[in-house]
């Protein structure tokens, strides 16, 4: 295989920025790319304020570590349920509906945090917040792949990943300094907020679904038999779904590590929890041009060795700075894997004509590694030790890695 070979010369895209003052993004699209950019930006920054909070939140409520996997799975469970349905109904009635009704239903969702006193009660409302992501996720990638010109699928993937990156990079610091300073009731009032501005944007700025350009047209729905038969797709899937089973870990259990193991601040655990997604958005931009131009599959293969390292070393850690080298670590291969795992996702949305599909599947991926990342480290917690919830999510990584290498082998194109 030519892994580095380079499908179009700087020059290039040079050309195409220049040209009738045109960009990556079409110019009668860059306000709907502005939009859904900024309205997943500030919602998506309220979710990240509670991140490194709730699992503390919820050990100091009682719960044990199969309960704190259970807050984050419950998310992850009712988002899997409705993904399909929502992302297929989006190909056929519009995207504006389905991501303004998310985005409403965060905003109430995150002022019912403040009044949650029970585990049983952050697991309903997690479970609630999920369906909401359903219609947001999916529906928003979809979008953006519509808007997206052939040939710069990376670029722009990599480009609107900024939006959710920076977000989950600003609002684990936000959060810890809020509870440090307030409460962590103010934190949840600072989700509601934010989540309340996206709403807006979505709600005024985004246009009518009547001028909304669907590639698929009024082309038959393609059933979900062909795409779940499809080897690329699924190998993809398989990634993904291994990485975001170690932020399942990472976000559920590192939190957790960081105050039992070594007494460290709401602060210092956001700033842990921040690094590695920082450094994994600073790489979505320039990967995402490296993804349109080069071999794919290696830049998976690349960032999933680099998140199998970064996952396991919490388990030798013996101070905050090695925490630190081992989220950067794996910041580093999320960066370098995710732009090229979406460009692929796009490219697949346009040739199966079923972008909302397609994106609800990649985003069921997520769902589905949330869930079980979070649940079997929870259980490797409960019956061995709260480290060896690291060691098991770097098992999974490697796994989801062999399934791209294996693709690789047999010539399936990615």
């Amino acid at each position: 295989m030519d892994f580095f070979s380079i499908k179009e010369p700087f020059s290039v895209l040079v050309q195409k920025l220049v040209k009738n003052g045109k960009g990556l993004i079409p110019s009668d699209h860059k306000g709907v790319f502005i939009t859904l950019f900024f309205a997943i930006f500030t919602t998506v920054t309220g979710v990240g304020i509670v991140v490194p909070l709730l699992p503390v939140y919820a050990h100091d409520l009682g719960a044990t570590g199969l309960y704190v996997g259970m807050i984050f799975g419950s998310f992850s469970i009712s988002r899997t349920i409705l993904l399909p349905f929502f992302g297929r109904l989006s190909d056929q009635k519009g995207r504006k509906p389905f991501i303004v009704m998310g985005l409403l239903s965060y905003t109430l969702i995150s002022f019912a945090f403040i009044f949650s006193n029970h585990v049983e009660t952050l697991i309903l409302l997690r479970f609630i917040q999920g369906a909401a992501s359903a219609m947001i996720m999916p529906v928003v990638q979809a979008y953006v792949g519509e808007i997206t010109p052939e040939g710069s699928e990376g670029y722009s993937m990599g480009l609107f990943n900024l939006s959710m990156f920076l977000s989950l990079s600003l609002g684990p610091l936000m959060g810890g300094a809020l509870k440090d300073i307030l409460s962590i009731d103010a934190a949840f009032v600072g989700m509601g907020v934010l989540s309340g501005l996206g709403l807006f944007l979505g709600l005024f700025f985004l246009p009518p679904v009547s001028t909304e350009r669907l590639r698929t047209g009024d082309r038959p729905i393609v059933p979900w038999a062909v795409l779940i038969k499809d080897r690329a797709l699924i190998s993809i899937f398989c990634f993904r779904y291994a990485y975001t089973a170690c932020i399942g870990v990472i976000w559920s259990f590192l939190p957790l590590f960081a105050d039992r193991e070594f007494g460290l601040s709401g602060s210092l655990t956001g700033i842990l929890v921040t690094l590695g997604v920082f450094i994994s958005g600073l790489l979505q931009l320039p990967m995402g041009y490296a993804a349109d131009r080069m071999n794919r599959t290696v830049m998976i293969i690349a960032g999933g060795l680099f998140s199998s390292t970064g996952i396991l070393l919490p388990y030798f850690a013996s101070s905050f700075s090695d925490l630190v080298v081992a989220v950067c670590i794996f910041g580093l291969g999320g960066g370098l894997s995710m732009p090229a795992v979406m460009a692929c996702a796009v490219l697949k949305g346009d040739e199966k004509k079923a972008m909302g599909s397609v994106m609800s599947i990649m985003t069921m991926a997520h769902s589905l590694g949330m869930l079980t990342g979070s649940l079997a480290a929870g259980l490797a917690m409960d019956f061995f030790s709260l480290k060896t919830a690291f060691p098991c999510g770097a098992l999974i990584m490697l796994a989801g890695t062999l399934v791209i290498f294996a693709a690789a082998f047999r010539k399936i194109k990615i």
